[in-house]
């Protein structure tokens, strides 16, 4: 049996879910850098530490996400999500896991680890290679997760740009906390492109009248203070909305883009473990490497972490 999401049913084409696939995959792959340690050279005596980095040593964690979307027709896929909008998410999100511009430039706040050096790298190449799935996404970065650690949300926009929507058709949020356990909150939507005049009211939202100028085309993207300071070798910058004008968030500039399905779920973890969360379409593993402390130390001075705020990223 698939792996399901409450309220989705499963796709009826008849072909080896991705749940299966994943599973096969990591059982056929026991070396898949299980064992993995940071490559960092000669370990940094901890007395070069300060207290604050100490501190942030004993909670430090490479965080890897792969999001798969599986290669399916819409028709083929039962879920009917046409006339659902997902709930937006909250104002002022800054930080980017990656943003997808309209000619294809990415950015991210976070100084990401090389793709070779992921545990999840090996499952990610085989999925890609079986001809049945595309790799979206595959990053991981070092941060520390303290006890009763509040992450910020970290968007996400990949995948093929929709010119009407003005928006990629993958957006969302993923968002990592700790309590005991290590908290993944993934909020994902998927698009697919929609008629101007195909909408539930019969009514075509995109001509302009007196009583209702045509709305703007912008989809909700990430705030831009955190990019004015961002470095200068860094992708160019994100669009920001003119000032006075309110975002649409995507979706919201309905009839321009359709959603085909999602991922909305919470999901409790230890390290070292893959996970697995999906939807008809897409599919998304995560993996957590618990960085012992005599490790962490050399990575924190390497990335410049001062450690005053436990829960920083590497950024």
């Amino acid at each position: 049996m698939p792996l399901q999401t409450p309220g989705r049913p499963t796709p009826r084409t008849p072909v080896l879910t991705l749940a299966a696939t994943i599973a096969a995959i990591l059982a056929f792959a026991p070396s898949l850098q299980a064992q993995q340690t940071a490559q960092t050279g000669e370990p940094a005596p901890r007395s070069q530490l300060t207290p604050a980095q100490q501190a942030l040593a004993q909670d430090f964690y490479r965080a890897e996400f792969v999001i798969l979307e599986r290669k399916v027709e819409p028709a083929d896929i039962n879920e009917k999500m046409a006339g659902r909008v997902p709930e937006p998410p909250a104002p002022g999100v800054e930080e980017i896991l990656r943003h997808t511009s309209e000619n294809g430039d990415t950015r991210t706040t976070l100084k990401l680890v090389p793709q070779s050096e992921l545990h999840l790298n090996s499952a990610a190449e085989r999925l890609e290679r079986s001809g049945r799935y595309r790799v979206l996404l595959a990053e991981g970065w070092y941060q520390g997760f303290p006890p009763d650690f509040e992450g910020e949300p970290l968007w996400v926009t990949i995948g093929d740009w929709l010119p009407e929507a003005k928006h990629t058709d993958v957006q969302g949020t993923i968002t990592i906390d700790r309590q005991r356990y290590l908290h993944v909150d993934v909020q994902l939507n998927h698009w697919v492109p929609k008629s101007s005049t195909d909408n539930l009211l019969g009514l075509d939202l995109n001509a302009e009248t007196p009583s209702r100028p045509r709305p703007p085309v912008q989809a909700l993207v990430p705030g831009s203070s955190q990019l004015d300071s961002a470095e200068p070798n860094s992708a160019p910058g994100l669009a920001t909305t003119a000032q006075g004008e309110q975002p649409l968030i995507a979706g919201l500039n309905w009839p321009r883009a359709e959603l085909l399905t999602w991922i909305q779920e919470t999901r409790r973890m230890r390290s070292e473990e893959v996970h697995f969360l999906d939807s008809p379409t897409l599919g998304v593993l995560i993996f957590f490497k618990k960085i012992e402390p005599e490790d962490a130390a050399p990575l924190i001075r390497k990335l410049g972490l001062s450690g005053e705020q436990a829960t920083q990223e590497a950024r």
